[in-house]
Formats: C-alpha cells, structure tokens, sequence
C-alpha cells in the first residue's frame, strides 16, 4: 500500500471518471437534417417534387411567356391591365422566381448544418484527444507522487 493514499504501490490513482454525454452516442446515430429529410409520407415527397419543378427558372420563363400571350388582350383597358400585372404576371412569374430564391437558400442552410455538424465532430475529437492527453498526464503525476514518496517519506 502507499503511505496515505489506501491504494496498493504502483497503482495508478483515478482522479476523475469521464462520463460521456447521452447526446455524444445520440449525434453518431443521425446526421444533419436536411430539406429533403422533411418531406414525409407520400404527399410530402409529391410537394417536394413540384417544388423543385416549380422553383426553376425555365419555369418562370415558360410561365412568362404564357402570361404575355394574354398580354394584348389586356392593354384594352387601364383595369385589366391592372389585373393582368397582379394577377397574372406577378402571380405567375414571381411565384416561381421566389421558389428559387427559397431552394437557394434551403441549399444554403443545408450546407451550414453540415458545417456545423462537421465544427461539433472536430470539435469532440479534439476534447477526446485532450482527455487521452490529460489521462497520461495524471498517470505521470502519480508516478512522481509515488517516486517522491519513496525519496522522501512524510512526516520526516
């Protein structure tokens, strides 16, 4: 036994016991959510599908071109007109110039929780290592305390 510690000589001392956090076993189960995660069941895969369809530039383009054949008809009178350009063409071509913008910035915001599940992944590694670190550096602690302790016995 070493003198005033109660454990067998040599026997390397426990100072502190990691216990990992529940969500550490959790986070390696799942990956980052994504847009395309969300869609659930038939009817959410069904949006998604015309979303991405809808939300093309070559769709606001088509619908452009389908509202200007009707633009003749409505510069017959300053009302239509009126109706044309908020009914039709605004409906129509920007409904699906702001669903590019919102798939765009779905990307974007994809990408940033795969930045950060990345960040938080290095991030454990580098607590892992500092943990082994800080492990071998109580093991060389109490060799020490144990060397000195044979050098100097307490209480002289």
């Amino acid at each position: 036994m070493t003198e005033g510690t109660g454990a067998p000589a040599g026997a390397h001392r426990v100072i502190f016991q990691h216990i990992p956090h529940p969500r550490i076993l959790e986070r390696r189960k799942h990956k980052p959510v994504k847009i395309a995660d969300q869609a659930t069941g038939i009817n959410g895969r069904i949006a998604l599908v015309i979303t991405a369809v809808v939300g093309t530039m070559w769709c606001a383009y088509a619908f452009a071109v389908l509202a200007l054949v009707v633009l003749p008809q409505a510069t017959s009178s300053p009302l239509l007109l009126v109706q044309w350009i908020s009914q039709t063409f605004i409906q129509l071509v920007m409904l699906s110039i702001l669903m590019v913008g919102q798939n765009i910035q779905g990307r974007a915001a994809d990408k940033r929780a795969q930045d950060t599940y990345s960040d938080a992944e290095a991030i454990l590694h580098e607590c892992l290592q500092l943990q082994t670190h800080l492990q071998a550096q109580d093991q060389v602690l109490d060799d020490l305390v144990s060397r000195l302790g044979k050098v100097a016995p307490q209480g002289t």
